[in-house]
């Protein structure tokens, strides 16, 4: 990328209303975006075939906010930060799911040599360090597979509690194998 400072000067200029200056400005930043784009596409699995459409729509979501910048700071990290959300809503609008192919991990997630699996952390005594209602969630989406919508029914909560409530039962679970582990 050019020098983030000259990007930054650009901007400031054509805040002020200097034409030229956002002209220079848009065609630094695209070239610049288009190798943003097309790494976050690599790195969800995707081809560059929608890269353009992505770059467009972060260069007008800029100029539609480009008042909300602040002068004081860089350029190059707030208009990363809208491109990773124009990103992720693209990706979320062509249905992306994000998944880890477990049979391709089984060595990895396999005992250590000469430990067998039941020994070592208890997943039981963990989840009864739990409030009820996390422990509940977290045993019907986790071990029981019922989805959060489900769960939210059974539960009279929305999805959305449901999904808090098992993130943060899955931090307290994670502090917890910490602590045995250590």
């Amino acid at each position: 990328m050019s020098d983030p400072n000259e990007l930054s000067a650009l901007m400031r200029q054509a805040r002020r209303g200097d034409d030229e200056a956002y002209r220079r400005l848009l065609l630094r930043l695209a070239a610049w975006l288009r190798g943003v784009v097309r790494r976050g596409l690599a790195a969800a699995g995707r081809g560059p075939a929608d890269l353009e459409d992505i770059v467009q729509e972060t260069l007008l979501a800029m100029h539609l906010k480009r008042d909300t910048w602040d002068e004081s700071q860089p350029l190059e990290p707030w208009v990363r930060a809208i491109a990773r959300y124009k990103l992720v809503d693209h990706l979320r609008r062509r249905g992306f799911h994000d998944h880890l192919d477990l049979d391709a991990l089984g060595d990895s997630l396999a005992a250590p040599a000469g430990q067998d699996a039941g020994d070592g952390l208890d997943a039981r005594r963990m989840l009864g360090g739990l409030p009820a209602r996390q422990r509940r969630i977290v045993e019907e989406i986790t071990i029981e597979g019922r989805r959060s919508a489900e769960v939210a029914t059974r539960l009279g909560m929305s999805e959305g509690a449901v999904r808090v409530t098992l993130h943060r039962a899955l931090k307290t679970l994670a502090a917890l194998y910490r602590k045995d582990v250590a």
